[in-house]
C-alpha cells in the first residue's frame, strides 16, 4: 500500500511503474472487482488462491 486518498487505496509494486487504485468499500461491484484483477495481471483463478 502506498497509500489512500478519501476510499480509494492506491497499491504499487516494487520494479513496476503501474500503479492500481482500489476502493475501500464495503462491497465492490463484480465488474469493478473483475477489472482490478485483470489491471492486477492476475486471473480469476489466481486472486481466490491467493485469498486462501
Amino acid at each position: 500500500m502506498a497509500r489512500q486518498r478519501a476510499s480509494h487505496i492506491i497499491l504499487t509494486m516494487k520494479g513496476h511503474a503501474a500503479t492500481l487504485s482500489v476502493p475501500d468499500h464495503p462491497r465492490v461491484a463484480r465488474g469493478t472487482l473483475r477489472s482490478l484483477i485483470a489491471d492486477a495481471g492476475l486471473t480469476v483463478e489466481e486472486f481466490l488462491a491467493a485469498l486462501d
